[in-house]
């Protein structure tokens, strides 16, 4: 499939914000196609899965009940909207519990279904104002980028040094608080 998009004449950078703005797949899929198909240096490639990352948050959290709404009048969109709600809501107490704090770290963690946009959703669901959610999420991307990237790197060396990483911040997180 990518290299038919590379074929068709998009451009490898369009392909990937494009991914990372995917739901589900974000900038965990993203930074591995850029690092290693597309040989782009780490800190391009980083960029630009940031922002095709961050590009559907501020709609998410501003524009959720409505898109849902226009979603759910058709039954395979009602079911994909409330397949989404269950799974955002049963990590919701830890997001509640931590707040922005929790938010940022469980977009932060690199698994499918963590993400920007589960978090925005999250975000919007517990009522996190759009400036604390938009912050946390963002930070939480950038952890996940890291992390990402210090994998595609790395391998397992970057594996160990994205969890030390990711601890700290946790340790950090939660002192704070």
């Amino acid at each position: 499939m990518i290299e038919e998009l590379v074929n068709s004449g998009i451009a490898k950078e369009l392909i990937v914000v494009i991914i990372s703005a995917l739901p589900i797949i974000e900038l965990r899929g993203a930074l591995p196609v850029a690092i290693n198909v597309f040989n782009m240096p780490w800190y391009w490639a980083y960029c630009l899965a940031v922002i095709g990352n961050m590009l559907p948050v501020p709609i998410l959290l501003l524009f959720f009940e409505s898109l849902a709404r226009i979603v759910s009048k058709v039954e395979i969109g009602r079911r994909l909207v409330n397949w989404v709600l269950e799974r955002t809501r049963r990590p919701g107490k830890f997001i509640q519990r931590y707040e922005r704090i929790g938010l940022m770290l469980f977009v932060a963690i690199p698994l499918p279904i963590t993400g920007a946009w589960t978090g925005s959703i999250a975000a919007f669901l517990m009522g996190i104002k759009f400036r604390y959610s938009f912050l946390s999420i963002f930070c939480g991307v950038l952890i996940a980028g890291a992390i990402v990237t210090c994998l595609c790197l790395l391998g397992w060396l970057g594996a160990i040094i994205a969890g030390i990483g990711l601890s700290a911040v946790a340790v950090l997180g939660w002192w704070r608080a």
